[in-house]
């Protein structure tokens, strides 16, 4: 049983507190961290993956477009700990009666299975990003069991009788002006209606009326409509959406006429494919700090890194708790992760998503680690999940 000294403020319902092993190849510890605007503190799980018996994945609510807590993704997916994800579609109170989506904003690998590609960089949620840096970057763990920072950019087709129009994303909440975009079973039940507002320059930017709906299954046109719908899409069925400039492509489809639909997550780097990947953005790359990171503005945040070539796992959590809620500006988040070992380091969700969670031994339910600021706990997009077989 972990045992230590108790934060300002009530522990979380089964708390656990101190440091101590998790698992074999899973330790946790927590700490205090001196920051510009006062004392933070720290939570972090250090995974060995070159322990056989851990893995990481992807956790998720089921859907790209729906959000659960960490805690529930964590027990649903019989994981031993997790944090929570990337940032997301959190609300849409610049459109209204455009339902928020709550998918998320980068790419999102799980199990191997590619679920969703990035929206682009303007219609992104969370602080503004480091000079370099874009939607499409994600922090993933390879099929080799190597941890690494990438870029995965969608390249797409939709092939017709009249020719061949690229494909510009997959199951995004957000498509780029004049572009189409596919959904598939993984988007969930959600309204597409908010991948047609904002714009290649601002979020918030009014919603597109030229719009256009094409539904494909067993490589033919079923179905079209003229605005964006919702609902569940069965599995094997493709809904093509267009905006502007791709909607009036995808009106040239008729009921009956054969249509192929190919797309794919391309990486910039790894030649290995992927088990898992998230997205957020890079703050630490050959245990140098990106140049611009913010050092004005202090939060409550989640970050990952690695070690040891990719083989050793960092994933820090600050707590929320009232005491130490300033929390740390993000460059401070990049240094910490830097004292902790981390080669690279990767900024995930902070605020209220900031929850990190794991199971003690012969528990049947995890244990909030840190005091998230939200009460009760943030439901958010994804996580990342660390997994413990005999």
């Amino acid at each position: 049983m972990l045992a230590g000294a108790a934060l300002t403020g009530a522990a979380p319902a089964g708390a656990v507190s101190g440091a101590g092993r998790i698992s074999s190849g899973i330790t946790y510890r927590q700490f205090d961290v001196p920051a510009a605007r006062g004392t933070a503190h720290a939570h972090v799980l250090t995974v060995d993956l070159t322990d056989p018996h851990v893995r990481v994945d992807l956790l998720t609510p089921g859907a790209v477009a729906a959000r659960a807590r960490v805690s529930a993704m964590v027990d649903a997916a019989g994981a031993v700990a997790g944090v929570n994800g990337d940032f997301f579609d959190i609300t849409e109170t610049q459109h209204p009666g455009v339902e928020a989506t709550g998918a998320s904003v980068g790419p999102a690998i799980a199990h191997g299975r590619v679920l969703k590609s990035a929206v682009p960089t303007a219609q992104r949620f969370g602080p503004s990003l480091p000079p370099g840096t874009a939607t499409t970057d994600v922090f993933g763990v390879g099929m080799d069991r190597r941890a690494r920072l990438d870029r995965l950019v969608f390249t797409g087709t939709v092939r017709t009788p009249a020719g061949s129009l690229p494909l510009r994303g997959l199951n995004q909440y957000a498509l780029a002006q004049g572009t189409v975009g596919a959904y598939t079973a993984a988007w969930g039940s959600a309204s597409r209606r908010r991948a047609t507002c904002g714009s290649d320059a601002d979020r918030v930017a009014g919603c597109s009326t030229d719009t256009f709906e094409v539904r494909v299954r067993d490589g033919k046109v079923v179905g079209t409509s003229r605005a964006p719908g919702g609902g569940p899409i069965a599995a094997g069925t493709t809904v093509l959406l267009g905006r502007e400039a791709g909607a009036d492509r995808l009106r040239r489809l008729v009921r009956g006429e054969p249509v192929a639909v190919r797309g794919r997550l391309v990486a910039s780097g790894a030649r290995t494919p992927y088990r898992f990947a998230v997205g957020g953005y890079p703050v630490l790359r050959d245990g140098e700090p990106l140049p611009g990171l913010d050092d004005n503005v202090s939060a409550v945040r989640t970050a990952v890194g690695y070690a040891s070539g990719g083989r050793r796992l960092l994933l820090l959590a600050l707590d929320g708790a009232t005491a130490y809620r300033k929390g740390m500006t993000i460059a401070e988040v990049a240094s910490e992760m830097r004292k902790l070992g981390a080669a690279d380091a990767f900024s995930l969700d902070g605020g209220g998503s900031s929850t990190m969670v794991a199971r003690t031994a012969g528990a049947k339910t995890v244990s909030v680690l840190n005091h998230p600021t939200d009460r009760p706990e943030r439901a958010v997009a994804n996580g990342i999940g660390v997994f413990w077989k005999p």
